[in-house]
């Protein structure tokens, strides 16, 4: 009969008993939290009920066996199978996963008021009058309901707020959850940031804001330069955005998060069936999630200069031909086609009226050449179409290469000036000349001479004769 008064003596609704002479060797501590005037029921002790959690060596949690002793640090928990009613009934699958949900979100929180309020929904969902639990002050602590509308009654005003605003939390944001990396569509360049989308998603498929998500790189980084970040998902429901730049040809990014497990695990004392079982995180889920994608250097671009030996302007209208190294296949572009004119060739261009062309969007790196294919006016007389000038150099990711080709002009035309005497005087007249013999010309110049000598000769004799008559 002593022992009864003892155990009575000793058991609380959530209360820490601190000074009970058969557990002068109890370890109970109440963490944050509200109390409340007390629930009655048979060998109720003390007037008070404690809403909160309680610190079990060194950790945070929270009792589901409403009245049953507090949890004693000096006692040794061990993991149990999933978290039951108080009269050992299988939880609703969506009471579940509210509690685990909350005790994810809410296990680590620091306010009083939602400590409470945690307590207060954890009793609700698991100590509620079914299967032997009653209302009834007859009820002694392991049959005695928890009664949710005298507690909630009993909060402060901001605890209730709390309640309500977790409630509801839980309701809409509860698992399972899904997460999901979804690469860019555009095409990747090796040092340049663009958004890679993270989503954590219920199962309605709407989205998950607030969510502790971990991610790792591989093949690129954070715009910090790390490889690893610790980041949180949008509170306004949209996805979680992450700036990833890649750093080589294939950028992943995995993101790992917790989660609420479809059934909360459950903690119970070792060999005391009168001490409160506890929760803590709730035996969360693990989700691993990933994206991997091509990337590639930036592009690089090849500008050529064609000007004159002599003057150095440049020459207009060069057509040249853009080749790689080997000056007769085509050099290859950003998307690692080859560089083709219509015909299938490479590609031919012409220098602008300054002198200069230019090739963007190469592939880099690559060995480009230039290659001149014909002459411009005026400077044909130096060029070999054997050999043609030609200009070689490697473009680098997001550089330009300046190649540069020169042209030797034409031969000038020596002129030949002719004074034209008094009458003509200040007017010359300008004509080439070359040092080769044309024999058709030779010959028309002889039979000239000979006309014009035959007709001296015959004007002569018409001279004479007419003197003699």
């Amino acid at each position: 009969m002593g022992w009864r008064r003892l155990a009575g003596a000793v058991l609380a609704a959530g209360v820490a008993l601190l000074a009970v002479p058969a557990t002068s060797n109890a370890q109970v501590q109440e963490g944050i939290g509200h109390n409340t005037p007390a629930q009655g029921y048979r060998g109720k002790p003390g007037t008070t009920d404690w809403l909160g959690s309680y610190i079990w060596q060194g950790k945070q949690v929270w009792c589901v066996s409403y009245s049953y002793l507090a949890p004693d640090s000096s006692v040794e928990y061990q993991e149990g199978d999933e978290l039951r009613t108080k009269a050992g009934v299988p939880l609703a699958p969506d009471i579940a996963a509210n509690i685990s949900y909350l005790l994810l979100r809410y296990s680590t929180t620091n306010s009083a008021d939602e400590s409470a309020a945690l307590a207060h929904l954890l009793h609700s969902w698991t100590s509620f009058e079914h299967g032997g639990l009653s209302l009834s002050p007859e009820s002694d602590y392991r049959t005695i309901a928890y009664n949710e509308q005298f507690h909630y009654d009993h909060l402060p005003p901001s605890a209730r707020d709390a309640v309500d605003r977790m409630r509801k939390d839980a309701e809409t944001n509860r698992g399972p959850w899904t997460a999901k990396v979804t690469a860019p569509t555009e095409e990747q360049v090796i040092g340049s940031p663009d958004a890679w989308k993270v989503d954590v998603a219920k199962s309605d498929g709407s989205l998950v804001g607030g969510v502790p998500v971990t991610v790792e790189l591989t093949d690129a980084t954070l715009e910090s330069g790390q490889t690893t970040g610790e980041l949180k998902t949008s509170l306004d429901g949209g996805p979680l955005n992450v700036n990833v730049v890649p750093t080589g040809p294939n950028p992943t990014v995995v993101v790992k998060l917790d989660s609420p497990a479809d059934k909360p695990k459950v903690h119970v004392p070792a060999g005391r069936e009168n001490m409160q079982r506890i929760v803590t995180t709730g035996g969360e889920k693990k989700l691993t999630a990933h994206a991997s994608t091509t990337a590639k250097t930036a592009p690089g671009v090849v500008k050529v200069a064609k000007t004159d030996t002599e003057t150095g302007k440049g020459i207009a209208g060069v057509a040249l031909r853009i080749t790689a190294a080997d000056g007769t296949t085509p050099a290859l572009k950003q998307d690692d086609g080859k560089l083709t004119g219509p015909d299938g060739k490479p590609l031919v261009l012409q220098t602008g009226d300054d002198g200069t062309a230019t090739v963007p969007d190469l592939r880099t790196p690559q060995e480009i050449c230039v290659v001149e294919v014909a002459a411009a006016k005026g400077y044909e007389e130096y060029f070999d179409p054997n050999a043609p000038p030609k200009a070689c150099g490697n473009v680098e990711p997001g550089q330009t290469l300046a190649l540069a080709l020169a042209n030797k002009p034409n031969k000038p035309v020596v002129p030949i000036t002719i004074h034209a005497g008094s009458e003509g005087a200040g007017v010359t007249a300008k004509a080439a000349y070359t040092t080769e013999l044309n024999t058709g010309a030779l010959v028309a110049f002889g039979g000239g001479v000979l006309l014009v000598g035959g007709l001296l000769g015959w004007f002569v004799r018409r001279r004479l004769v007419a003197t003699r008559s």
